[in-house]
């Protein structure tokens, strides 16, 4: 619960930040002529619907494991992250069909103030970005990470922006659409972060295996567990902000029964209070091979 606080109140801060700043680039753009910039607010407000997901998906992966969900609710967290990915190429695709429409129709330049609004969004864009990564990392959740380029998506569709505007009141009006086509470039690469957080997104709501790298720090961490003989199998697998997993854990054959449990429960409680992020942990005793 700790650790869903901390992306809470990060999750929190991003949506009184995007909702300020969707709020001064669309009124910025339609006074300051640049549909560049209305572009980038439009990209804000999906930013604070998708903060909303990510929000409602960290609370509900928080909530312990019950009657009906024995496993926990941990999969809400992934679904959160999927659907942030989702909204990110749809955001692209909106933004990508209007930036097209608007090249066609001819238009004035925009002002040159939006470029000193442009600059300011950077900024904060980028700020928020590397705070919500770096919180996503630490928690080790998908959605956490994937509502990050959403941020790091509005610096590129700002800088875009501004390469756009600096050209169009550079050039005249002959190049009035140049902001533009730098929504339109800028869709590009928002698209493309979609489809690169949607994978990671959709392994953890499949069940993938985890990275092969913490199967080998769990292997290791149960093989030095005084009675262990050797580690045969083990699954792990993301659920939320943390791993489920089971584990086939080899011991002396001639032992007792009641030795081969308490041997078990000595690697879950090593495994659990490790700093892998383990939930829980169904251990299997094998008599060792010869």
């Amino acid at each position: 619960m700790r650790k869903a606080r901390a992306g809470l109140e990060v999750v929190g801060n991003a949506i009184a930040v995007n909702l300020v700043l969707a709020l001064v680039k669309i009124s910025v753009g339609v006074v300051g002529n640049s549909y560049a910039l209305i572009a980038d607010g439009i990209e804000s407000t999906a930013d604070i619907f998708s903060s909303l997901v990510v929000w409602s998906g960290l609370q509900v992966s928080a909530k312990p494991p019950d009657q009906n969900h024995p496993y926990g609710h941990g999969k809400a967290e992934s679904l959160a992250g999927l659907a942030v990915a989702l909204f990110l190429m749809g955001a692209a695709i909106f933004i990508a069909a209007q930036a097209i429409r608007e090249i066609s129709v001819p238009h004035t330049p925009p002002a040159w103030y939006t470029l000193l609004v442009l600059a300011v969004i950077i900024v904060i864009k980028e700020g928020l970005f590397r705070r919500m990564f770096r919180v996503g990392s630490e928690l080790d959740s998908s959605s956490l990470r994937s509502d990050a380029w959403h941020h790091r998506s509005d610096a590129i569709t700002s800088g875009a922006a501004f390469m756009g505007i600096s050209i169009a009141l550079i050039g005249g009006e002959q190049y009035a659409a140049a902001d533009d086509w730098a929504a339109l470039l800028a869709c590009v690469i928002i698209f493309a972060n979609g489809v690169r957080l949607l994978r990671p997104a959709m392994d953890e709501v499949m069940d993938a295996s985890a990275p092969e790298n913490k199967r080998e720090r769990v292997v290791a961490i149960a093989a030095a567990v005084e009675g262990v003989k050797a580690i045969e199998k083990c699954r792990i697998r993301k659920s939320g902000l943390g791993y489920l997993m089971d584990i086939h854990v080899e011991v002396d054959g001639e032992i007792s029964v009641r030795e081969g449990h308490s041997i078990g429960h000595r690697v879950k409680d090593r495994l659990v209070n490790s700093s892998l992020q383990i939930s829980d942990v169904v251990i299997h005793i094998e008599p060792a091979s010869d």
